[in-house]
């Protein structure tokens, strides 16, 4: 396993982390001073500023792109099912453009949720069926653009709003039927918030090998979790063994950046650079 108690090389900032203090280019801005050399910046911070000044602030700044969230949202009714192809096609435009390695993909639970308007269902059978057909159609795509996708297995908590696809297992299935070869384009972006309970995750890891393995994600449960969306916590505050699972991805080749994600209402209302000098600091002692 890497060593990352000497320096920060292998830090990501999702840039939802800081969201609510301040635009994409002054989140790249303040990466650059702390030496933070990669994001993963998201769709609506990226629209916020406009995607011609984006990929221009990542370039200036020299930064990697350790992925782009999100794709996907794939569940919907018939009469949106051409506005989410055209959503997901223009989300690999964007990632192209701005030059990540991966989309994160978060599928959708039941469409009255990931498509707002849609009709409302309980069927998540059918919700699972339709996102493995979209992903189908959003994969050809994608690989004409030569860009792979990850999908983000979600906790379980978060299948009716916002993913149906809930283990490491669940996820891999479905790269095994759309992607037999295993050609490097269909994987996994695996968030220990959301797969750090599941029984069957070491195994899953090491089925999943090098070549699914496209994204990896930190922070912390807390307990007690007060809002199962933003109470994220940082590194080190709550009860996740991070370093083992980081060793279980790294035993089956992943050499990537560790992303840290954190969705909190506390660490949100702390100013940008505090919560940078944070991050860095647990990043060398907790990761």
């Amino acid at each position: 396993m890497r060593d990352f108690s000497s320096d920060h090389r292998w830090l990501s900032l999702n840039t939802a982390t800081v969201r609510k203090q301040g635009d994409l280019v002054e989140i790249i801005d303040a990466c650059a001073k702390h030496g933070i050399r990669a994001i993963d910046p998201w769709r609506d911070q990226v629209a916020a500023v406009g995607l011609d000044r984006a990929a221009r602030a990542v370039r200036d700044a020299g930064l990697e792109l350790s992925g782009y969230c999100r794709g996907g949202m794939f569940t919907s009714d018939a009469s949106r099912r051409t506005e989410v192809r055209d959503d997901n096609r223009r989300c690999v435009d964007e990632a192209r453009a701005l030059g990540a390695s991966c989309i994160v993909l978060v599928v959708g639970g039941l469409p009255q949720y990931s498509r707002p308007g849609s009709e409302a269902s309980k069927d998540i059978v059918a919700a699972r069926g339709q996102v493995e057909e979209a992903l189908a159609e959003m994969l050809d795509y994608a690989k004409q653009a030569k860009l792979p996708l990850a999908i983000e297995p979600l906790h379980p908590a978060y299948a009716a709003d916002r993913a149906c696809v809930n283990t490491t297992k669940q996820a891999l299935d479905i790269c095994d039927r759309l992607d037999p070869g295993r050609s490097g384009m269909l994987g996994v972006a695996l968030d220990v918030y959301h797969i750090w309970w599941d029984p069957e995750l070491m195994s899953q890891v090491a089925r999943a090998g090098k070549d699914r393995l496209l994204a990896f994600h930190v922070c912390d449960w807390l307990v007690p979790t007060r809002d199962i969306l933003n109470d994220r916590g940082m590194m080190g505050d709550g009860v996740i063994d991070i370093k083992s699972v980081r060793k279980a991805v790294e035993a089956r080749g992943f050499a990537g950046y560790s992303e840290i994600e954190i969705f909190s209402n506390d660490w949100w209302g702390k100013p940008m650079d505090e919560v940078l000098r944070t991050c860095i600091a647990r990043h060398r002692t907790v990761v």
